[in-house]
């Protein structure tokens, strides 16, 4: 696509890098360095004051001003004879040369006095042909018709106007897809205009500025050749017009210009300033350039040997291809997208700044935007599909792996594979250890169609996942139709943060359990019923097992209690048991109950054991957390062994709800206690010998 843009130019898309390219070049004219500006080079502009003189002063100002009664007495053009005496004035004050911007093709009643000052002048004073760009254009579809070049009248330049050293052409040609000047010709010839071959012997027109720099003594240093030869602008206040008017008043003439002094040994161009003239060129500097002013900054490059050189064709061809080998040979040997990004912009940067340096110092356009576009577009797809390719892998992997961990184990794993790596080696740590349990699934697995149950075992698993995965868990395994999940061993959010993850986890599972026996029912199936138990406590994470096998997955007093403590949910007749820890990491979120102080086998210390009501921001009857209060209290009592004052309150709680285990269970050990009383040793713990 490259290389295709650059044989085609005009082809709208392939031929970007190359207009880039162009760009470039021309934001290196702007900003790099420009052609020394010539105190010797002055811009003497037609301006809008010139051309409305009688507005400019007064009438008693005019009167007795040759120059100034001409330029007032008509609109311009003037009387010719406005030139004649710009010339006496000029040379009369040591202006070494006088170039005009200005084709003096039609008769003029001033001719003959221009014509003798002219002739006068002969080797200092310059005037302009013109070449008709449109009808250059419409005649190279006719081949063998001449092009019409505009000369000044015979009466200003006898015949052979076109050999004649005081005429040039003021011509530039443009660039033919953006229409901007940037570079000079100083020769051209009715052949080249026409489209044809060159020959050698053609006669040449020769430009404005050539005749200048011939007229200077600077032959040597015009480049005798008809190709068009980039030149390196000055800056854009390089040659800023004169007013003309000023020249032919006398204050103006003495106190702006010194009584002429400032015109001595000065090369001068006449030509239009004001805007409703037109005489502007777009180039790169600014797209509206006095014209005058280009033919001083093409003398300008001229004498100061500034001509640009662009990137040869053959090396153009050599630097393209290397930088297609540079962006799919390294890129893959980094691997890694910041190291590899990083590459490209250094190397980027490194070229741009050779460009600079280039252009700056030897007046050479280095090739940037196709070999940059090149290097970036061969860089870039190579990284993109090598990121294609390892998010694909990525995904495969993370794919296999959540069927068997939880998801965000596995984005650890993905992201972060030193992070998790380090984390197999084993590191102690706080965490939240969830349990959960199909109750009584032994009997219901002797019972019930093995097709069957195992079809609705995988939906009350795949289900209660879900919500682990929903609230940050790690699923750390399922042991039968039991769930163990961890939070905090592989991304911890806090201690707080992960209990009450983990105790949104467990409502979570009872609101999925409740609507899942709902559908069953409808479908006419067996529901279930579960057990849950949270523990929070410092684990010990690590990969654990054998070499053939292991699981990264935690161990310890804290996670044996978990376990525990989803067991007495059987015994208890609740859903969720929380451990004492996790209790008050959560408490000021949520709504709990107290159940019993307990000892499980393999805890030597008792602890006090909860159930989760509800959150505090749910709305919970009112009137259960009301007679909750009761309930508590006469926990209370029943611990400080008032087994009395325990058993009213007990009764009074089932008053309201008749069927709640818990205040049965307490009143009954109550009507007990209280019938016989417990040795001084006892302290209300209940201690289970059994898992």
């Amino acid at each position: 696509m490259i290389f295709a843009g650059y044989f085609f130019p005009t082809l709208p898309f392939i031929s970007m890098p190359w207009r880039g390219e162009q760009s470039f070049e021309d934001l290196l004219r702007k900003e790099g360095r420009k052609t020394p500006t010539h105190d010797d080079l002055i811009f003497l502009g037609i301006d809008q004051q010139s051309l409305q003189l009688d507005a400019t002063i007064g009438k008693e100002e005019i009167a007795g001003n040759r120059a100034f009664e001409l330029m007032t007495e008509r609109p311009f053009p003037w009387s010719r004879e406005v030139w004649a005496l710009l010339l006496d004035r000029l040379f009369g004050a040591g202006a070494r040369l006088v170039m005009f911007d200005m084709v003096f093709n039609n008769p003029n009643d001033g001719d003959p006095a221009f014509g003798a000052a002219l002739d006068r002048y002969r080797d200092r004073a310059i005037i302009a042909m013109n070449v008709d760009m449109q009808d250059t254009a419409e005649m190279r579809k006719q081949e063998g018709t001449a092009p019409t070049v505009v000369f000044p009248n015979s009466q200003l330049i006898p015949d052979a106007a076109q050999k004649d050293d005081r005429v040039g052409f003021i011509n530039y040609w443009n660039d033919v897809i953006d229409g901007k000047l940037r570079a000079a010709r100083f020769f051209t010839s009715d052949r080249q205009l026409a489209g044809n071959a060159l020959f050698a012997g053609d006669d040449l027109y020769v430009s404005l500025a050539a005749r200048a720099l011939t007229k200077l003594g600077h032959e040597a240093d015009v480049p005798p050749d008809q190709r068009d030869h980039l030149f390196r602008f000055s800056s854009n206040d390089a040659y800023v017009p004169f007013p003309l008017w000023e020249v032919f008043h006398p204050s103006y003439w003495k106190a702006n210009y010194s009584n002429g002094a400032k015109f001595k040994d000065k090369i001068v161009v006449v030509g239009g300033s004001a805007q409703i003239l037109h005489d502007v060129i777009d180039t790169p500097m600014h797209p509206a350039t006095p014209g005058p002013s280009i033919h001083l900054q093409v003398i300008a490059a001229t004498l100061e040997h500034e001509f640009l050189r662009q990137t040869p064709t053959a090396i153009m061809v050599g630097l393209v291809p290397l930088a297609g080998l540079i962006g799919w040979g390294v890129i893959p040997v980094l691997r890694r997208p910041s190291l590899s990004l990083l590459f490209l912009i250094t190397v980027s940067v490194i070229y741009f700044t050779a460009a600079r340096i280039a252009y700056d110092k030897a007046g050479f356009f280095l090739a940037t935007v196709p070999v940059l576009s090149t290097l970036l577009l061969c860089g870039g797809s190579t990284l993109g599909i090598d990121y294609i390719i390892e998010r694909m892998e990525k995904l495969r992997t993370r794919r296999t792996l959540e069927r068997y961990v939880s998801k965000n184990l596995v984005k650890e794993i993905l992201e972060n594979p030193g992070g998790y790596f380090n984390s197999l080696k084993g590191s102690r740590m706080p965490a939240t250890i969830l349990f959960s349990d199909i109750v009584g699934f032994t009997t219901l697995s002797e019972k019930a169609d093995p097709e069957e149950l195992v079809r609705q075992l995988n939906e009350y698993l795949s289900a209660m996942t879900n919500v682990v995965f929903q609230h940050d868990g790690t699923l750390d395994k399922f042991i039968g139709d039991a769930i163990m999940a961890v939070w905090g061993n592989v991304k911890s959010q806090g201690k707080a943060k992960d209990a009450k993850a983990a105790a949104h986890a467990a409502l979570g599972m009872r609101r999925e359990l409740l609507r899942l026996n709902n559908a069953w029912k409808t479908e006419g199936r067996m529901t279930l019923g579960m057990g849950v138990g949270i523990n929070h406590g410092d684990v010990l994470a690590g990969n654990i097992g054998s070499q053939d096998r292991a699981d990264l997955t935690v161990i310890g007093g804290a996670v044996n209690l978990a376990s525990r403590l989803e067991g007495l949910t059987r015994i208890f007749g609740v859903d969720i048991l929380v451990g004492a820890t996790a209790a008050d990491l959560i408490r000021d979120e949520f709504h709990l109950r107290s159940v019993a102080r307990a000892q499980v086998k393999g805890i030597s210390e008792p602890v006090d054991v909860f159930t989760i009501v509800g959150t505090r921001d749910h709305n919970i009857d009112q009137q259960l957390l009301i007679w909750l209060e009761t309930y508590e209290e006469g926990i209370r009592k029943f611990r400080d062994r008032d087994f009395t004052q325990a058993k009213i309150l007990f009764s009074r709680f089932l008053e309201f709800y008749p069927e709640d285990s818990l205040a049965k269970m307490y009143l009954e050990r109550s009507l007990e206690y209280e019938r016989a009383p417990p040795d001084e040793a006892w302290n209300a713990v209940e201690v289970f010998e059994r898992k």
